[in-house]
């Protein structure tokens, strides 16, 4: 048996794309340029697996394009809110992802948003950069400590509970949110109270973080009349899915001084940025860079090349995704 063709629809880390040019019959994406639609119409068409990544829709109409030889989508990423998964099931097409190797990048970059944005650590980099600082002065950039503060983290997954084990170190109070409520054994560890009602959680924490999926179920949970409950010294920050948080009422509130301040990896409309949010200090954003670490792309790319081994080779692949998953 021949080896299986593979599209691969963005630049992976060179190690990982010369393991696949040497276990599969290859084609990369050299220039990295996103693929149009026509190009995923192609690619869906003529491959036997393809690898897309987060920035890719596959969806539907991309979907019912795909050729007979189609079978496996080997996703680059944990989430797969870009993939239509009932319609690959329809199709006889698995889907897998590369869940648990980007839990602790992720959980680093959110803490560090959770130190900087209390902190104003952007705005003090631009006063600098901009040439306007004049010296250390009593009143000068007041930020807040977050020693002994309340954090509210929606979702406790994998990323969510490295999230807690870090903010406990910074003198944080856990608290949290989830779909199902976690075990006694991790509560105890992470000395987390959990919230069955996420408006009460809401209107207490002091900070809030971001790190459910982005599901049907978890479009705009964070919609206006959430974020009004939430008090006007409290900070957002999300590192998981823009979806998750109505933007336009975020932009609204933060403007207003409703919310204190907001720090952002990712956002509804990307690569587009909502211009209120540019405009505003108390925000830092960022561009979805939480999981951008060389050890987590290769640790995703050894994933995906595993996955798609144990599927050429007659096997369920270890990180299948099922609809009941998400």
């Amino acid at each position: 048996m021949g080896k299986p063709l593979v599209i691969v629809t963005r630049r992976l880390p060179d190690v990982i794309e010369t393991r696949m040019m040497e276990l599969f019959d290859c084609r990369l994406n050299l220039d990295d340029q996103p693929m149009s639609q026509a190009a995923l119409l192609e690619a869906v068409k003529t491959a036997e697996i393809l690898v897309p990544t987060v920035t890719d829709r596959i969806d539907a109409a991309i979907l019912s394009q795909a050729g007979p030889k189609l079978r496996l989508i080997a996703s680059f990423g944990t989430g797969v809110d870009h993939i239509d998964l009932k319609t690959a099931r329809q199709r006889g097409i698995t889907v897998t992802n590369t869940p648990g190797v980007l839990t602790e990048d992720t959980a680093d970059m959110t803490m560090a948003l959770l130190l900087a944005v209390p902190r104003r650590l952007a705005e003090g980099e631009r006063v600098v950069r901009s040439g306007s600082w004049n010296g250390w002065s009593p009143t000068g950039m007041l930020g807040h400590r977050i020693w002994g503060k309340r954090l509210g983290i929606i979702g406790m997954g994998r990323i969510g509970q490295a999230v807690a084990r870090r903010a406990r170190g910074f003198g944080l109070s856990i608290h949290y949110h989830n779909r199902r409520r976690v075990s006694e054994e991790v509560e105890r560890e992470l000395e987390a109270t959990y919230w069955e009602s996420l408006d009460q959680m809401l209107a207490r924490m002091d900070m809030i973080s971001v790190n459910c999926p982005h599901t049907p179920a978890t479009f705009h949970l964070l919609s206006a009349r959430r974020l009004k409950l939430m008090r006007p010294d409290a900070y957002i920050v999300n590192t998981s899915r823009g979806e998750v948080i109505d933007e336009n009422a975020l932009a609204r509130l933060l403007a207003s001084g409703e919310l204190a301040g907001a720090g952002l990896d990712v956002f509804e409309h990307e690569p587009a940025i909502n211009p209120k949010l540019l405009k505003l200090d108390n925000v830092l954003l960022l561009p979805h860079m939480g999981s951008a670490t060389i050890e987590g792309r290769i640790a995703m790319g050894e994933k995906v090349i595993i996955n798609i081994k144990t599927f050429v080779d007659g096997h369920t692949p270890p990180d299948r995704v099922l609809e009941a998953m998400f």
